[in-house]
Parts: C-alpha cells; sequence; structure tokens
C-alpha cells in the first residue's frame, strides 16, 4: 500500500489552529519552561530538567534553530535572534494559516492579538466569558445615581456578545452546568461578585452558569463531558454549536460518544498534544475517533506564551495522526482518498466550516520564480444549494454535472456521479461516438469530486464547482483521467489570451463583433472595460488564483490575464477555473469572451501561453550557470520539449483552428527551434526581472492554446522534457532573429492538425509511457475526426466561439 501521498497531505497542508493563547514578550516573568509543564512557578521547575517531555521537546526546538540542543543553547538562540525572527521562524515551520487566541489566560508582558497578525495570514479572538464579565464590572460606567442589577449586567453583556463573531469559551464552572440556574441565585452571585476585593474575579458557578446560558455559540472545556448532558438535551441549546477542547482528556471516550450522540458537539484535540508520549497522544486520537464523525474533530495545539508551543504542538500532531490514518488504511477502515480527505478536514476544513471563517491563507515557504503561489482564498460553506462537477474531455471543452448540495454531501462528494465513457470521446463538433477511438456506448466511470479544488462560484454564490477526477471506482483512477497524467513535479503558469465580443445585428442576423479597435497595451482600451476586469481578478482571487497582470492584446477586443506560477497540477486547475470565471462575468455584461485559437482570420490569435520550470525542495532548479544561464537538468529538458515539439502540438494545439494561428512571422513560433527572449521562436528561454542577468528561470511555449486540456498538455510537456533528461539531449545554438529568415536550416513545425497527428504516429513512445495505449488511441482518433468534419465543414469553425 503506497501511503507516500498521505505523508506528504499531512505534512504539507496549511493548519488552522482553534484554540491558542498569547505569546509574551523575551523579558516577560513568565518562565520558559513554563511552556512545557502545567506548573509554571516555584520549586516544582527545578526537577523538570529531568523529564523525557521536556529532553524531547527541547531536541525538536534545538534541530528546528540548528543551535546547542540544551535549555541555555535554546534559551540564548532567542535572546540573539529576537522573538520576532523566532516567531516567524515557528509560524512557517509549523505551517499554520490561521490562529484563534483565547486571550482570557493572563500572562506578564502578553502581547495583543494584533502583534500575532505580523507572522500569519490570520489571527481571531475566542472571548473567555468570565473575562468580558470582569470586564465590563471593572470599567463599565454607570449613570450617577444607579448601581449594578442583573438586568443591567444582562443588557450590557448580551450586547457586547453580538459585537463579538467568534467562538466564546467557559473554564471556571465546569462542565457540570446547570441550564435552569435561577434569576435570584444569579442576582446574589453578582452580588457576591461585586463585593470581592478588587480587581474582579468572576468565580460564584450560578454567575458563570447564568451568563453562559445568554450565549448562542459556545465552546466549553474541562471535566467529564457527560456533566453536558442537561445542557445539551435542553432545547434552548440544541442549535448551539459546542466544542469540547482539548479532547475532553482523559475523558477522550466521553467525548467521542457526544459526539456522536448529538448534533450540536464538535471536539478539540489541543493540549493533550505535545505533552503525553507518543502512545498516550495516539491512543487519545484514536478514542476521539472510536465514535465521533471525522468532520466533528479539529485540531489546535493549545500554544501559550512561546512560538515554539506552537511549532511542537503543529509538528507532533502531524506525526500522531499520520500515525492514527495509515493504520486505519492498513485495517481497511479508510482508504488513501478518504484517509488524505480525513487529513485535510482535521487539520482545517472542519474549523473554516464550523467557524465560518474567511481566511487569507498564505503559501509558507513558496521559491516561485514569476510570482508566489495564490494568496487568498474564501470559504464558507452555508445557503449553497447546487455542487457543479466539471470535468474537461479531450478535445479540451469544459463540462459539468450540476447535483444538489445534500445529494453532494450525502453521496457525490464520496462516491462521485457516473458518466457514460462515450462522453470523453466528444470532440468539438459534438458526436460523441468515434470509431477506433476505444470510447463507446458501453460501460460508466466516476466523477469523483479532488475536494481540495471545491470553490464557491464568485457570480452564483449560491452555488459551488468542484474539479473531478476520473475513476472506475473511488481511489482507482480511470485510464482516461487527465489529471491522473498530471500528477508529477513541475512548476508552470498561464497567461491566456481571449476576445471580447458584443453582439450586433446585420440585416436581421446576430454577429458578434470586437468591443473595441484600440491597439496593444491601450490604456483607453482596458478602461472601457475596467468594471468587468474588476469582477474577473476579484473572482479569480476569491478562488484562490494569483493575478499577476492583465492588458489589452495585439487584436481589437483582445485581452490577456496573467495568472500565477505553481505546481502544474495547481495550474492546470486554476485555468480551467479562469476560463469559466472569465466566460461567466462577460456573459453577465452582455458579451462572449472565446478563448477560441483563431477567432478572426483578419486578427491575432489567441494562445494560452505556459511558462514551464522545474523544482526540487522548493528550489528552481531550471536556472543554473553552465551554457545559456541553465542548469544541466534545464537544458537537457528544454532540449527534450525542443525535440518532441513537432509531436506535442497534437495535445497543445489539438484543432485545426489553431493552425490558423500558428503562422510564421506571427510571433507565434512556427519552427522547430529556441532562443533567449525571442518571440518569434516556439520556445522562449525567459529571464523576468528580479533575476540574475543572463541566469534563465524558465521557458515559454506559445503554441499552447484555449482548445488544449490543460492537464494533457502539460503532462505531454513533462513526458518530453523527462525524456531529454533521460537521454541528456542538447540545445542546438538559440535563434536570436525572425526564423524565417533560416530558410532549410530551421525546420518548420507541423502546419495542420493532420502533420502534427502524423508526426506523433512516428514516434509515440513517450507519450504512450505518460498517458497509456488507450488514452493515446483516443487522443488521435478524436484529432483525425476534427480533421474530417472542419476539412467537409469550411464554415463550422465559426461556431467555435461558443464553445472555447
Amino acid at each position: 500500500m503506497d501511503l507516500s501521498e498521505l505523508k506528504k497531505v499531512v505534512e504539507e497542508v496549511e493548519i488552522v489552529d482553534g484554540h491558542t493563547h498569547n505569546i509574551v514578550s523575551l523579558d516577560s516573568s513568565f518562565p520558559f519552561l513554563g511552556g512545557f509543564f502545567e506548573a509554571h512557578h516555584g520549586d516544582t521547575l527545578t526537577h523538570v530538567v529531568q523529564s523525557l517531555c521536556l529532553k524531547k521537546n527541547l531536541k525538536n526546538i534545538a534541530e528546528l534553530y540548528g543551535c546547542e540542543n540544551s535549555l541555555r543553547g535554546i534559551e540564548e538562540y532567542r535572546k540573539v535572534n529576537g522573538l520576532e525572527a523566532i516567531s516567524s521562524t515557528c509560524f512557517k515551520a509549523a505551517k499554520i494559516s490561521a490562529i484563534l487566541i483565547d486571550d482570557g489566560l493572563r500572562f506578564d508582558k502578553q502581547h495583543d492579538i494584533e502583534w500575532h497578525k505580523a507572522f500569519l495570514p490570520f489571527a481571531g479572538r475566542i472571548l473567555r466569558i468570565e473575562s468580558l464579565a470582569e470586564t465590563i464590572l471593572e470599567n463599565e460606567e454607570l449613570p450617577r445615581g444607579t448601581s449594578w442589577t442583573l438586568d443591567k449586567f444582562t443588557e450590557i453583556f448580551v450586547g457586547k456578545l453580538k459585537s463579538y463573531p467568534l467562538p466564546f469559551v467557559a473554564y471556571r464552572s465546569g462542565l457540570k452546568i446547570n441550564p435552569n440556574v435561577s434569576k435570584i441565585e444569579a442576582e446574589e452571585g453578582l452580588t457576591e461578585t461585586l463585593l470581592a476585593s478588587k480587581p474582579v474575579r468572576v468565580t460564584n458557578k450560578n454567575f458563570i452558569d447564568y451568563i453562559f446560558t445568554q450565549n448562542k455559540d459556545l465552546d466549553m472545556g474541562l471535566s467529564n463531558p457527560f456533566h453536558l448532558r442537561d445542557v445539551l438535551e435542553e432545547k434552548r441549546f440544541s442549535k448551539c454549536r459546542i466544542v469540547l477542547l482539548h479532547a475532553s482528556y482523559p475523558f477522550s471516550k466521553e467525548a467521542s460518544y457526544l459526539a456522536s450522540a448529538y448534533s450540536q458537539v464538535y471536539l478539540d484535540f489541543g493540549v493533550a498534544l505535545p505533552k503525553l508520549s507518543v502512545h498516550e497522544m495516539t491512543t487519545s486520537i484514536k478514542q476521539l475517533l472510536e465514535f465521533a464523525p471525522i468532520n466533528k474533530l479539529m485540531f489546535s495545539t493549545d500554544g501559550y506564551a512561546f512560538p515554539e508551543t506552537y511549532y511542537l504542538g503543529a509538528k507532533k500532531s502531524r506525526e500522531v495522526i499520520f500515525s492514527v490514518l495509515r493504520d486505519s488504511c492498513i485495517d481497511g477502515d479508510l482508504d488513501i482518498h478518504e484517509a488524505i480527505q480525513a487529513a485535510k478536514d482535521i487539520f482545517a476544513e472542519n474549523s473554516i466550516r464550523l467557524y465560518k471563517l474567511k481566511l487569507p491563507v498564505k503559501s509558507f515557504g513558496s521559491t516561485n520564480t514569476i510570482s508566489s503561489t495564490p494568496t487568498e482564498t474564501n470559504i464558507e460553506l452555508s445557503g449553497i444549494t447546487l455542487v457543479r462537477v466539471i470535468w474537461v474531455d479531450l478535445a479540451g471543452q469544459q463540462r459539468c454535472r450540476v447535483v444538489p448540495s445534500p445529494h453532494f454531501q450525502n453521496v457525490v462528494q464520496r462516491n462521485g456521479v457516473s458518466l457514460p465513457v462515450l462522453l470523453m470521446g466528444n470532440p468539438s463538433f459534438g458526436v460523441p461516438i468515434l470509431e477506433n477511438s476505444g470510447l463507446t456506448a458501453v460501460g460508466q466511470v466516476r466523477l469523483v469530486p479532488d475536494l481540495s479544488t471545491r470553490r464557491i462560484i464568485p457570480w452564483e454564490t449560491r452555488e459551488e464547482m468542484v474539479l473531478a477526477d476520473m475513476c472506475l471506482k473511488p481511489g482507482e483512477p480511470w485510464e482516461y483521467c487527465p489529471r491522473e497524467a498530471l500528477r508529477r513535479v513541475m512548476n508552470a503558469g498561464f497567461e491566456i489570451e481571449f476576445y471580447l465580443l458584443k453582439s450586433v445585428l446585420r440585416e436581421g442576423k446576430e454577429e458578434w463583433m470586437p468591443i473595441d479597435s484600440t491597439s496593444y497595451g491601450s490604456t483607453s482600451s482596458y478602461d472601457a472595460v475596467s468594471p468587468i476586469f474588476q469582477e474577473i481578478v476579484s473572482a479569480l482571487h476569491s478562488l484562490n488564483i494569483a493575478v499577476e497582470q492583465v492588458h489589452a492584446e495585439t487584436g481589437k477586443g483582445q485581452f490577456e490575464v496573467v495568472l500565477g506560477y505553481g505546481p502544474c497540477t495547481i495550474s492546470a486547475d486554476n485555468i480551467i477555473y479562469a476560463r469559466e470565471t472569465i466566460k461567466a462575468i462577460a456573459r453577465k455584461h452582455g458579451l462572449l469572451a472565446t478563448f477560441m485559437p483563431k477567432y478572426s482570420m483578419k486578427q491575432p490569435g489567441s494562445g494560452s501561453h505556459v511558462h514551464v520550470s522545474l523544482f526540487q525542495d522548493g528550489k528552481n532548479v531550471f536556472m543554473g550557470s553552465s551554457a545559456y544561464g541553465m542548469s544541466k537538468a534545464g537544458h537537457e529538458f528544454l532540449a527534450g520539449v525542443l525535440s518532441h515539439l513537432p509531436r506535442l502540438l497534437a495535445f497543445l494545439a489539438p484543432n485545426p483552428n489553431s493552425y490558423d494561428r500558428l503562422q510564421c512571422n506571427t510571433w507565434k513560433g512556427g519552427y522547430q527551434c529556441w532562443g533567449r527572449e525571442n518571440k518569434y521562436v516556439a520556445l522562449r528561454a525567459a529571464s523576468p526581472p528580479g533575476f540574475p542577468d543572463g541566469m534563465v528561470s524558465n521557458f515559454e511555449i506559445n503554441a499552447f492554446d484555449g482548445c488544449a486540456n490543460p492537464h494533457i498538455g502539460l503532462a505531454a510537456i513533462l513526458a518530453a522534457g523527462i525524456d531529454g533528461l533521460r537521454k541528456h539531449l542538447s540545445l542546438p545554438n538559440p535563434v536570436d532573429t525572425d526564423p524565417s529568415s533560416f530558410g532549410q536550416e530551421v525546420k518548420r513545425l507541423p502546419k495542420s492538425l493532420l502533420e502534427s497527428v502524423a508526426a506523433l504516429n512516428e514516434d509515440n513512445v513517450i507519450t504512450t509511457n505518460v498517458f497509456g495505449v488507450k488514452l493515446l488511441v483516443a487522443i488521435k482518433a478524436i484529432r483525425k475526426a476534427e480533421v474530417e468534419f472542419y476539412s467537409n465543414h469550411k464554415d463550422a469553425y465559426k461556431q467555435l466561439i461558443y464553445y472555447y
């Protein structure tokens, strides 16, 4: 059983830390050892240096900092580097994207919540109700001549609660809460509190129980959770969401049962980790999962006072969760797909859904060379009625099945939705059954949603969309699945060109004309459509898709959107969503957006230029000090792509209309050659601003167009590049001018789809290794059908504006 993908997800998923406390200044009186034990002062701390827990944690911290493995060595490192530096190190290493801070636990010289926001994308507050009550009684000014009454306190208290959108936590009264405490008892408790010494400290149980019952959404911890049954069975609290903190340790089994028996109960497993032994941690999590649904279990570090506690909590939690999920897979309780989703749910998605967080999730440690990876995502699941399950067929057309949200939640997200196999063989002109494609009317496959791609649709917020893998059954990929062909390591970024067209009537017939007639980079052209692009860019950002720039292109009404750079699988997914977004928002404004390669024979064509580079351990390994500013690997990879370029066109330019665009003298690369910063050539080695002179960070393939299935196209490029690495291929000299002037010295690339398919037939060993025989047979059958149809129907290409 291959558990490598599960391990990778557990190690790399960004965490929502659902319950933490404030970090303190370096000169705080709170002792550093107090971050590892419940005893925070006195003689107790003199003995803890001999505990296995401390030795284990100090070793992990020393490895992170690269310092001496001793308490003295770590404390010296902290002083020398400063709190800001070590906080940044710990949060990045922990891959924590959001924290919720319970600031009711008071430390000497603790930093406020705003201070924490410098180190991670999101920091929110958990309000301790006792602390709120104390603040009101201590600081609230009453009108002259009046005194506190329970009614006056309740009015102010409830008003304050409504101003806090995040969770509440109650500690001091334990879990044996009396939901029916009388007003007289509460009034007596308030009086006792006011008569006690200053500063005010709320400890009276009747008073705490009373103010507890004023809340709408509550989080609680401490003691045996079975004490909560009176509250859970009270109708007033049937719709409250109650989170049992700290895994209710040592009552994990009891907490697990409550989460299964009561819809409003959720579990948080902070504090049990990392202070317990590995065996005890693992046992605790397994007990929680004994009865509790996975979508009710949430992570927290319970980090406090020191950033190292956040790091250690995250590190140990990942190790333990992987161990538990691995054992579940081995035992057959979960398949790999389910275990991966469980990891994502536990570490982030359950908290995001429960607390309805809108998080600007940052990708830590990114060293991408054209731009950073996408930086924002908004996730909120309430009010969703329909879910669009999207796939892209072998002709590059984007299609969807739409299912009601409850059915998606209960059935489709695990089992998928069925699809006749023949629909994968649709050519652009729409006849689904093709001879010799291997795709017939017999058989069904499943569209299984990849939940990591699930997004709320910005232009229709009552719906979501999600990309699907094609499977024979969940966890078993279908050999025709384009997304499965691309699960390798390569980075890519797309530049999408398209026309915005408006409808006009001529002699009673509808025609689509460019929205304007200005030239490249025109300010007036962009200004005219600025409101549309404001919506497009905002929508893309909400889908976690970075946009680097937008500008008017050479054609009339033609524009380009440059997307951010990232792993090729994510980039392929992103261009699908980007096309959906651009088309939908254009339609909203009464326009038609088309990615068709050659919309008009009188206008420049539109491509989906792709920039490609190689990464290893987060570092760009394409550039180097060898020939042409590339590394040896970069040189050989590019040589492989160049060598196979005639065959690659069958995947990158898959429609006969594509070749109307790929003409000589049009900056579209009609020749089999490469160059450095040369727009005439098919492969352009690029040196973006910010890189050392002469260094090549990536290369651009401009033959890629809007009819291409992005996963298929990138997988073909990857296959060609890997062949170059295996054979240690060498590049010819770069071309630094228009290659058409070279005559016979430079080969012409295929001038038609028929020629590119012929080139593919001459040598398809490389692509067969990636796609498999059946998928390659289907692709070639579809390409041949496209050639035949458009050869016999000369004007049919005009309909492509509606398909792409």
